[in-house]
C-alpha cells in the first residue's frame, strides 16, 4: 500500500516494494497523489516500471551545452536554442528526466500557450527537448524513454503543437513613426532603439545580428559591414556574409559611438533589445508586433521597390529563394501604380 501523507500544504506520495528502490513523487492534491500511487503500483506490479534516472532535466540540459562547447558547438548565448534551454531548464527542470510523461509536458504546453508561445514554437522547443534527452540517454547510457514521441500525437491533437504559417505583419509607418518618438523621448533607454529599428527595416538585421556585428567588420570604403555565423540550416557557424550598407544603413552605423576596449557596435544583449521593443509596443497599445517583423519589412519592401530576388537575398542572407519567399509581404496597394513592362513587339506596333 502507497503512503499519502501531507507535507507543508502539498501531498507527498511513496510507493515501497521490496527490491525496487522507493519511488516519491509530491502533488498539490491528494487525489492526485493517489491516482499517480496506484498507476506507479501497477507498473511495479507488472514488471513495467522504470526507475529513475536520479538526473534533473536541468543537469542534462547544463551538460548537453558543456558537451556543445567542448564539441566547437557552443549554445551562443544571443541564440534561439539558448533562450529555449533556458525556458525548458526554467520550466521542466526539477523534473526527473525519466519522470516526464505526456502528463507533464501537456501540462508545460498549456503554460507556454498561455504565455503566448504559438505552437510552432512550442514545436521548436519541444524538439530540442527530445534532442537533449536522445543525446544525453547515450552519452551517459541512460535508459530515458522517448517521452517527447509519445507526447507528440497529444499535444498535436489538443493544437499545442504545429508548423509555422507565414507570418505577414508588417509595422506600419505610423506605428514606426510612434515608436521612435517614444524612444526619443526616453533617453533613459541604454540602446539606440530608433537606429536600431531603422537599421532592421532597411538591411533586416536579426536581433542577435545587432549584437555580433563589429567595427572591425565595418568598412567604410566599401560601405559594407561583415554580420559573422548569420542562420544557416546547416552551416551557422562560420557563416559569415558581407552586407551592403545600403538606404541610411551606412549613416546609421557610421553615427554609433566609438567605445575603448569595446569591438562590438552595439554592445547589448540581443534579450535587452527585445525587452524594449516589446515594452514599447505595449506602451503604445501597437498589437502583435514583433521585432523580427522589421525583417519582414525590408525584405518585402526592397521586394516592392523591383530588388531582383537574388540581389535582396544578398542583403538579408537567405540561402534560398523559397526561404526568401516566407518574408515577402507585399502589399497590392504599393505595386498598384508600378510601371508596367511593355514588351517590344507591342511598343513597335
Amino acid at each position: 500500500m502507497a503512503s499519502i501523507i501531507q507535507v507543508a500544504g502539498k501531498w507527498r506520495a511513496q510507493v515501497r516494494r521490496k527490491g525496487v528502490k522507493a519511488i516519491t513523487k509530491t502533488f498539490a492534491t491528494k487525489s492526485a497523489a493517489q491516482a499517480w500511487a496506484r498507476r506507479i503500483e501497477a507498473d511495479v506490479e507488472a514488471g513495467t516500471h522504470r526507475s529513475a534516472s536520479g538526473r534533473p532535466l536541468a543537469e542534462l540540459i547544463d551538460k548537453y551545452k558543456e558537451l556543445r562547447e567542448g564539441s566547437g558547438r557552443p549554445v551562443r548565448d544571443d541564440s534561439n536554442q539558448y533562450y529555449m534551454l533556458r525556458r525548458l531548464a526554467v520550466r521542466l527542470g526539477e523534473y526527473d528526466a525519466v519522470a516526464l510523461d505526456t502528463e507533464r509536458l501537456l501540462k508545460w504546453a498549456q503554460e507556454r500557450k498561455k504565455e503566448g508561445a504559438g505552437p510552432y514554437t512550442l514545436n521548436m522547443e519541444l524538439s530540442l527537448l527530445g534532442t537533449v534527452l536522445r543525446t544525453m540517454s547515450s552519452v551517459l547510457s541512460l535508459r530515458l524513454p522517448d517521452v517527447v514521441g509519445e507526447a507528440r500525437p497529444s499535444l498535436k491533437h489538443f493544437h499545442l503543437i504545429g508548423g509555422g504559417g507565414k507570418r505577414e505583419r508588417r509595422p506600419e509607418a505610423d506605428e514606426l513613426r510612434r515608436l521612435f518618438e517614444y524612444w526619443k523621448a526616453h533617453p533613459e533607454i541604454g540602446p539606440p532603439m530608433q537606429d536600431i529599428v531603422s537599421l532592421a527595416i532597411v538591411i533586416g538585421l536579426r536581433r542577435g545580428e545587432f549584437a555580433r556585428i563589429e567595427w572591425p567588420g565595418f568598412d567604410r570604403e566599401r560601405r559594407m559591414i561583415l554580420v559573422c555565423d548569420r542562420k544557416d540550416p546547416q552551416h551557422k557557424s562560420g557563416n559569415d556574409q558581407w552586407v551592403p550598407l545600403i538606404g541610411d544603413a551606412f549613416g546609421l552605423l557610421d553615427k554609433q559611438p566609438r567605445r575603448d576596449g569595446e569591438p562590438r557596435i552595439f554592445p547589448w544583449n540581443v534579450g535587452t533589445i527585445s525587452k524594449y521593443f516589446t515594452d514599447a509596443c505595449r506602451e503604445l497599445c501597437i498589437p502583435d508586433l514583433h521585432f523580427h517583423d522589421c525583417r519582414h519589412e525590408a525584405v518585402s519592401a526592397l521586394l516592392e521597390a523591383g530588388w531582383m530576388p537574388h540581389e535582396v537575398a544578398l542583403v538579408s542572407g537567405h540561402r534560398s529563394i523559397a526561404q526568401l519567399d516566407r518574408y515577402a509581404n507585399l502589399r497590392p496597394d504599393d505595386i498598384v501604380n508600378k510601371v508596367t513592362p511593355i514588351s517590344k513587339a507591342k511598343r513597335s506596333a
